[in-house]
């Protein structure tokens, strides 16, 4: 089995709307391609990505596996004041979005240290 991971740089989304940025993302997936997009989808990109990934389901796209990194809530204040900083200065760039179709994708785990991407045994048909 072949897998495909296609990555976007946040220079070439930043300039699309949200809509044009969740088309593009779902139009790669369906190709069963697994997208590594530097940066995160907003919440409200999140949800259209999910509604429109639903209404899209088929015998040929069952749908998406998703990992969005998560918004890290520092306590001291000169750690918010740095982020807040760096986010004004390239937005929501930080981490990296990782979005597979779920006929490729088993399963996305993360902790501290690693992402795993964990990919489904493709079985092909036996001629006879």
């Amino acid at each position: 089995m072949n897998i495909t991971l296609q990555f976007i740089p946040h220079s070439e989304m930043a300039s699309l709307s949200s809509e044009e940025r969740v088309d593009k993302l779902l139009q790669i997936v369906k190709k069963n391609k697994i997208v590594l997009m530097e940066g995160r989808l907003n919440p409200d990109e999140e949800t259209s990505l999910i509604q429109k990934t639903m209404e899209s389901i088929s015998k040929t796209f069952k749908g998406i596996e998703l990992y969005t990194p998560p918004e890290h809530k520092e306590e001291k204040i000169w750690q918010q004041l740095r982020s807040a900083l760096v986010k004004l200065l390239v937005g929501t760039k930080g981490g990296m979005t990782i979005i597979g179709p779920a006929t490729v994708v088993k399963e996305i785990k993360r902790n501290p240290n690693k992402i795993e991407l964990l990919t489904k045994e493709q079985r092909r048909a036996r001629r006879s």
